[in-house]
């Protein structure tokens, strides 16, 4: 089977590490794949998959419109080169023209039920290929029952061609951090001993991190000694979180610390007195996974998939900032509570592994394969 990730981005977000990951667990588990990627990436294939095949894209495929264009010409090319029997796609677009079977994972239905979350040729474009996808596709993998919930719901999707897939976290990169890994994340956010409370991912609407902003403010109120809040992240599309960030009191400490590298992960999150991610929907919600498998004591919402993630081992707010005030300040508050989370956390995460959700996928491929020969 050929999984194509030409579509993942050079920062490495939650697409990237499905992918990532993914490619690494069913190259362990002795799959027979070929992973075809923008040229920047083959090295790194190479590495996570060594018993694969690395197929770097000759064409360029850096811009959405290039990449696009390649997918719909030349990967049908390469996959009948090849000798593929399926073609995991995964990110929303498809070949249209492929010969082979076709699996595509759709991460959320977001595109959808909350239009404005995104920019609006963004969610056109989702919205259309989530469609075709779901037409052409022999099978789509979801990450969560929510979003199979959702897209049934709103896109019409056929419940038999779905294939619910839960994400994993990878234990090497996201751990409970030692104190010399914390160190170093507070020497580079030049933190000192302060406290803080995280957040990591995306600072677009979705994330609802302007209400963080807002609501952090307000429970820092009267307190003596407030911690910072910092949010790691690449820029969002819209300007609200500048003028969330220009409102905030002066002796409130934002930091936008920005991309942090992956190294850093575990002791920016496991350092924090609690990870804050009140998003207003997610697909599966993976930084909060991460977060769990790193010790830390969350606060999410309840919102889509999260719960699904989170358990009983996360604590959950409104998604408000009032709400989000009210329940983070209650968790900096109460340690032995924020003890108790961490712990719960570290037991649920085990639950989610790589190996687990590569083994759901073949599963995926299996299906897609007999339906396609069904035709």
């Amino acid at each position: 089977m050929l999984i194509d990730a030409t579509a993942v981005p050079t920062d490495r977000g939650g697409v990237g590490r499905y992918v990532d990951s993914l490619v690494a667990a069913l190259d362990a588990d002795g799959t027979r794949l070929s992973v075809v990627c923008q040229p920047r990436d083959a090295e790194l294939y190479a590495a996570l998959a060594p018993n694969s095949r690395v197929v770097p894209a000759t064409e360029a495929v850096a811009t959405r419109t290039a990449r696009l264009t390649w997918e719909q010409t030349t990967l049908p090319r390469l996959v009948n080169r090849l000798g593929v029997a399926v073609v995991h796609s995964p990110h929303y677009t498809v070949p249209l023209a492929n010969r082979a079977a076709s699996v595509v994972t759709l991460h959320d239905a977001t595109f959808f039920t909350d239009a404005v979350l995104h920019s609006s040729v963004k969610a056109r474009f989702f919205r259309a290929w989530t469609r075709a996808s779901l037409r052409r596709a022999e099978l789509c993998v979801v990450p969560s029952r929510a979003t199979a919930d959702e897209l049934a719901r709103v896109a019409g999707a056929d419940r038999r061609r779905l294939h619910i897939a839960p994400h994993g976290v990878d234990a090497e990169r996201f751990h409970p951090p030692s104190p010399e890994e914390v160190a170093d994340v507070r020497r580079l956010l030049a933190l000192g001993s302060a406290p803080y409370v995280a957040f990591l991912g995306a600072l677009e609407p979705r994330k609802n991190v302007p209400a963080l902003i807002r609501g952090f403010a307000q429970a820092c109120r009267g307190r003596a000694n407030p911690p910072a809040l910092v949010l790691a992240g690449q820029p969002g599309w819209d300007n609200q979180v500048e003028r969330a960030l220009d409102a905030v009191p002066h002796r409130v400490r934002v930091i936008r610390a920005g991309y942090l590298p992956f190294g850093s992960l575990s002791g920016f999150l496991g350092g924090a007195e609690v990870v804050a991610y009140p998003s207003l929907g997610e697909g599966f919600g993976l930084p909060v996974l991460e977060a769990m498998a790193c010790g830390a004591a969350v606060l999410t919402t309840r919102r889509l998939s999260l719960p699904e993630v989170g358990g009983d081992a996360v604590a959950y707010c409104g998604v408000g900032a009032g709400d989000i005030a009210a329940a983070l300040g209650e968790l900096l508050d109460a340690p032995v509570r924020r003890d108790e989370l961490a712990a719960a956390a570290l037991v649920r995460a085990k639950d989610f592994s790589w190996a687990t959700s590569a083994a759901q996928h073949r599963l995926a491929y299996e299906r897609a394969l007999r339906a396609h020969r069904a035709r």
